[in-house]
């Protein structure tokens, strides 16, 4: 896969590693194979990430989003995606977005 997209939403308590793993649970069950794979997760002090990994990153944002809308969190996703080789990444979600990192 050429891509890596990242799902982020900002960490609040400990709590919120069991809706971390709850969506990623949802999105290995529903993201179609043909537009790549989830790829594991990652919880931090202050963020906790999805990695997907896709050769369609802005396809395969749109199936995160058919697959997370319901979740309370998905209103706060924040989204970008680099080619795996690269380090630099490209704003997917809010388009208000100026910048995007994974600690």
């Amino acid at each position: 896969m050429k891509y890596i997209l990242v799902l982020q939403w900002s960490v609040n308590s400990e709590d919120d590693y069991d809706e971390l793993i709850a969506m990623e649970d949802l999105l290995e069950e529903n993201f179609p194979g043909a537009h790549g794979f989830v790829d594991g997760h990652d919880f931090g002090t202050t963020e906790m990430n999805i990695f997907i990994c896709s050769d369609l990153p802005l396809i395969a944002f749109q199936d995160a989003m058919t697959s997370l809308r319901s979740s309370t969190r998905w209103t706060d996703v924040k989204s970008a995606y680099r080619r795996a080789d690269e380090d630099r990444y490209v704003v997917v979600w809010p388009k208000t977005l100026k910048a995007f990192s994974v600690s």
